[in-house]
């Protein structure tokens, strides 16, 4: 039989390992823009939403430039100093209007018009007034911590509108359905991909840092996508429209157009340097927080063996260890944006003394009025958010350039190959193994030239002492691993050849490690068949052997597992894992040490039930217990990875200083001495 070699398809190579990316190697200027222009282009999914809160925002951001200041020249020039308000100057073209129906009015009905426009101006769109926090806005923010996770709820569910009234909420709810439908989004594709991943990445993954980049790095996306459209391409757009403004309303006066200008890139310049020491220090703090998850998710996980060794201080040690470092991470993003905080808030007092200064000199020479005063203040005032925002926005992509490195690291890992494309047909008769070899990643040898068949209609035991070979050889089969020489073949279609999802339909795997969801006990055994009815779910219970103990209980089949009052042993949980196994009805039906954690009779009860199970099914038995093995039609003895003998219990016995009898005869020594 030809013996074909070739690379797996699900080999591991650590040096592509995230974790290994992350923790090992920095993120260029380059990466960082690939990254984000990644980030960006998700855009698309949400484009019309998108599109609507960025004309909503800039409305809102434009409007206040444009027309805000000139109600303030108007009172004091028209008002207070009540100057007659025909032929006045120092106004934008958009003012108009408003003056000319003002003309020829007194200052008590001029400031009984401005008083109307601010009510209404208050009832649609809030209160203005210059300087930070002195208008209203409409968000929801909750507490939050110093670190990256505790941040993280508010950009989940973030929404924010620059001015409040009627036309912030509608701004508001359209934002929060907008942040929440993307994160869901980018969330669902993450957990997809991850759940996608072959076992031989899987099982090279904390769950921790898993957990952390699904729930607290994604939203990095999303934030850096309204960073970069909001704060950049809106802020720039709503700085060119007050500029213009600000040109129409002083054409004469070139200096302070100049000083409105210098704005914009002093704070830009001054921001810059710090963008490497930015990305270091987001990058550091995340995998620190992630750290921290997978101690948590490893202390609870591993429960039983930290009290039963004594080593909950240990763990209360490294926990500590773990949270005060990802504190420290997170303390060092802080610095650096107090640092820059600072700087630019120092230039910006600088550029106003220079506008104040300027100001002061013009109306003294008597060629600006008091209310341009006013209006410029008010004017610069309100200029610095949106230059501001642009000045931090390059600082600020560099905390999310790391989470969404982390997220896009784990979705470029290749999910499992689709190797064939051949539809299986239902199982007829059964798997063979011809001349099956497989070398881990590392270079060590697993299985070397194993040749049987299974056939359906037997119960097949594979055996073996620890570390032959047995759960490997059976994984090869609904290709959760590639043999790497060697051909499995079901029906005669060599795995490689058919497509997974036809695949996985026939085959229903029972791991030795117990998994259950929280959910109640008919859903947890309905998992694989989720329209099963309950007769159906008794039915394969009481062939586990788990009705009895499942009656029992005070809420029946109805009982949540996961809670105090579903506290249910070891055994028990094999026992609903082999129920949900038989549920499934798949032609192929794969059990690792099923009868582990079971009592002999229902060991007895579960081996008869699998011989009529046999009837329609092959299966696959893992096992050391000579009670469970004896009873199968067809022994296979594995080991070192190297196939050795198969046959009945009988026959295997009749072979003097046979591999599989020595086995037996070793185990039945160990049994009585006990």
């Amino acid at each position: 039989m030809e013996n074909t070699t070739q690379e797996s398809p699900d080999r591991f190579d650590e040096s592509s390992s995230p974790k290994a990316n992350e923790t090992e190697s920095e993120m260029s200027f380059v990466e960082t823009l690939d990254v984000c222009s990644r980030g960006l282009f998700m855009i698309r999914h949400f484009l019309g939403r998108f599109a609507s809160k960025q004309v909503l925002n800039y409305i809102s951001l434009a409007v206040p430039v444009t027309v805000l200041p000139w109600p303030i020249k108007i009172l004091i020039d028209h008002v207070v100093l009540a100057t007659p308000i025909a032929g006045a100057t120092g106004y934008p073209p958009v003012m108009q209007p408003l003056l000319d129906y003002l003309s020829g009015s007194s200052p008590p009905e001029i400031l009984a018009v401005i008083v109307t426009i601010w009510i209404v101006t208050v009832l649609l769109v809030g209160g203005y007034a210059p300087g930070d926090n002195a208008r209203d806005e409409t968000e929801a923010y909750l507490a939050q911590g110093h670190d990256i996770a505790t941040r993280v709820e508010n950009r989940l569910h973030s929404a924010h509108s620059y001015v409040g009234g009627l036309y912030g909420y509608i701004e508001f709810r359209i934002h929060m359905r907008l942040t929440q439908a993307a994160n869901h989004f980018i969330r669902s594709k993450l957990f997809r991909h991850i759940k996608s991943l072959p076992m031989s990445v899987l099982n090279e993954r904390r769950i921790g840092d898993s957990v952390y980049r699904v729930m607290y790095d994604t939203p990095s996306i999303t934030s850096m996508c309204y960073d970069i459209a909001a704060r950049t391409f809106m802020a720039t757009a709503v700085l060119f429209v007050g500029l213009a403004t600000f040109i129409s309303a002083y054409p004469n006066n070139p200096d302070l157009v100049w000083l409105a200008v210098l704005v914009y890139p002093v704070f830009l310049l001054l921001s810059v340097p710090f963008a490497n020491a930015t990305r270091k220090r987001g990058q550091a703090s995340r995998v620190a927080g992630a750290t921290t998850t997978s101690t948590v998710e490893e202390g609870m996980d591993n429960i039983l063996a930290v009290q039963s060794l004594g080593g909950n201080q240990n763990e209360k040690s490294r926990f500590g260890t773990d949270s005060e470092e990802s504190f420290k991470k997170f303390r060092g993003v802080i610095w650096i944006g107090t640092v820059v905080g600072q700087f630019i808030g120092g230039s910006y007092t600088v550029i106003v003394a220079m506008v104040i200064f300027y100001t002061s000199a013009q109306i003294i020479e008597g060629t600006m009025t008091p209310g341009d005063y006013g209006a410029l203040l008010y004017y610069f005032k309100w200029l610095r958010g949106p230059t501001r925002a642009m000045g931090l926005t390059w600082i600020e992509l560099q905390s999310h350039a790391a989470g969404i490195r982390r997220v896009f690291s784990v979705l470029d890992l290749p999910s499992e190959k689709e190797m064939g494309n051949v539809q299986l047909p239902s199982v007829e008769r059964g798997v063979s193994f011809e001349s099956v070899g497989l070398v881990y990643p590392d270079g060590r040898r697993a299985l070397s030239e194993i040749s049987f068949k299974a056939d359906v209609g037997q119960i097949v035991a594979i055996v073996g002492p620890t570390g032959a070979g047995k759960t490997t050889l059976a994984s090869l089969i609904p290709r959760y691993l590639v043999a790497t020489e060697g051909r499995v073949l079901v029906d005669g279609h060599d795995v490689r050849d058919v497509s997974l999802e036809s695949l996985r339909r026939q085959v229903t795997y029972v791991f030795q490690e117990t998994k259950l969801m929280s959910d109640s006990i008919a859903d947890n055994i309905r998992f694989g068949n989720p329209g099963a009815e309950f007769s159906e779910v008794e039915r394969v219970a009481r062939i586990a052997g788990a009705h009895e103990f499942i009656d029992q209980l005070p809420d029946g089949y109805d009982t949540k597992l996961g809670t105090t009052s579903s506290k249910i042993s070891v055994g028990q949980k094999q026992r609903i894992a082999i129920a949900r196994g038989l549920l499934r009805e798949s032609r192929i039906l794969i059990l690792d040490e099923p009868t582990s954690a079971l009592d002999p009779e229902t060991e007895n009860y579960l081996v008869a039930a699998l011989h009529e199970a046999a009837r329609d099914q092959l299966v696959v038995v893992i096992a050391h217990r000579l009670s469970t093995i004896a009873q199968a039609d067809n022994i296979v003895f594995l080991e070192d990875g190297r196939f050795l003998e198969s046959g009945s219990h009988a026959d295997l016995m009749a072979i003097e200083d046979g591999n599989y009898r020595r086995f037996v005869d070793l185990q039945t020594r160990a049994v009585r001495s006990a």
